[in-house]
């Protein structure tokens, strides 16, 4: 997931014996053991994917490696930080790329500049998509590499558009399109009752985030570069809140009250809804469940197209001994080249966070089956930094607060969002 597929946890992995090459051998023995912490819930495929790769590198680099798993991403930043105040933290870890001011303000992760030496490391370092980067630089430094990195797109059901009179091939385009096709697509009994809703945008857990493709349509920024301002009662903001809103109360297509996140695809599943937004990192998933033809989509254009970024960066840890930490780095680079990046994308739904990736035979194959992968990465060109700023998780329970009490009906739009922007910069000031 971006969190937001899998929940799960963190891993350790052991660099062990050497015996092949000077170099390795040399590696091996400055650093026989590295920690690193992997969000996603013990057992399933995706534990057995970071198993094997752990394997390989073994193999390639004479370093033993062993992940252990134990949390969701919230949880594995709660141990990941824990163990840093100890004085025993990972020396790497997958969080979320939203944690990066987090980790920066606990003095708890190193520049990966620092490890960046040759001209091809350098190379690498500007591989990745541009979009990605932006919630892994700051103030002129990296800090985090991408990984496990999505977007949110539509999905549609394409035997429901049939059955409305819709064709199946063509998702809605605009914010118009989309409460249009969601009231054909809505069935009522006879009763009045519904079996069927035209969309389902979730709003629980972290609701900032699909928001955040409302407010980027409506071209609304949320936050700066800096992370030390928030503009979250900006009109657009409010008009993008407002839809979301409209759609359940004034249009009657999607449920009312909260919607769960993780019951989303399930219900999409069992046809309870035609349409609905989630991760890229649900792609998989998708097309593993799914017992109909489905369709991937870019987000309906308000303003404009957009979506957020989101997922999960490689950081490397600031108490870590120095031969662990070039033995990180040695193995977040050898996990994002191109062939692996490629892997990674098509095994699990994530976008294969560098350009050179898609280009690799397997990529491309991958692709002529599945045009559907290809629509997060193409979406990349209109998407923003995901929500994030310093005391990232207090700010972000301010906002999903304020978004909630605004779908339940307890606050008007603009005064939930208002009250949110002031609780919000109060939180900030520090960090001006």
């Amino acid at each position: 997931m971006d969190r937001r597929q899998f929940i799960g946890g963190a891993g350790a992995i052991g660099l062990g014996a050497a015996t092949a090459g000077a170099s390795s051998l040399a590696l091996a023995q400055a650093a026989s053991e590295i920690s690193f912490f992997y969000p996603v819930a013990v057992g399933g495929p995706i534990t057995k994917l970071i198993d094997a790769y752990a394997a390989d590198f073994q193999k390639e680099a004479s370093v033993a490696v062993k992940p252990i798993y134990a949390g969701s991403y919230q949880e594995t930043i709660v141990k990941a930080l824990t163990a840093h105040k100890a004085g025993n933290p990972p020396v790497t870890s997958v969080l979320l790329s939203t944690d990066m001011f987090t980790l920066i303000d606990e003095d708890a992760i190193v520049p990966i500049d620092d490890f960046v030496k040759t001209d091809d490391d350098k190379a690498w370092l500007k591989s990745f998509y541009p979009a990605f980067m932006q919630n892994s630089q700051t103030g002129g430094k990296t800090w985090g590499v991408p990984f496990q990195r999505s977007t949110v797109v539509l999905y549609w059901n394409k035997e429901a558009f049939k059955e409305a009179g819709l064709d199946p091939e063509k998702p809605p385009r605009t914010w118009a399109e989309q409460v249009e096709f969601a009231q054909k697509l809505t069935k009522r009994d006879a009763s009045g009752n519904v079996t069927q809703w035209g969309i389902q945008i979730p709003s629980s857990g972290f609701p900032y985030w699909l928001f955040q493709g409302l407010t980027t349509q409506a071209d609304a920024i949320l936050m700066n570069a800096a992370g030390n301002e928030v503009a979250l009662d900006a009109p657009g903001v409010v008009e993008a809140l407002q839809y979301w809103i409209d759609l359940a109360q004034k249009h009657k297509v999607h449920p009312p009250g909260v919607t769960e996140w993780g019951t989303t695809p399930k219900d999409f599943f069992e046809r309870k809804i035609a349409m609905m937004w989630t991760t890229t990192g649900n792609l998989t998933n998708v097309r593993t469940n799914a017992k109909f033809p489905f369709g991937v989509a870019m987000l309906p254009s308000g303003k404009k197209p957009g979506s957020p970024t989101g997922g999960g960066n490689f950081y490397i840890f600031k108490k870590a001994k120095p031969a662990e930490q070039e033995a990180a780095f040695k193995f977040i680079k050898w996990i994002t080249t191109p062939e692996r990046a490629a892997k990674w994308g098509a095994d699990t739904g994530y976008v294969a966070v560098r350009p050179d990736a898609w280009e690799t035979p397997a990529m491309k194959d991958y692709v002529a089956g599945f045009p559907q992968a290809a629509v997060a990465r193409d979406q990349l060109k209109h998407a923003v930094a995901e929500f994030s700023t310093h005391d990232n998780q207090r700010v972000t329970k301010v906002f999903n607060d304020a978004l909630q009490a605004a779908i339940t009906g307890a606050k008007p739009p603009a005064v939930a969002l208002k009250e949110a922007q002031t609780e919000a910069m109060r939180i900030l000031k520090d960090y001006k």
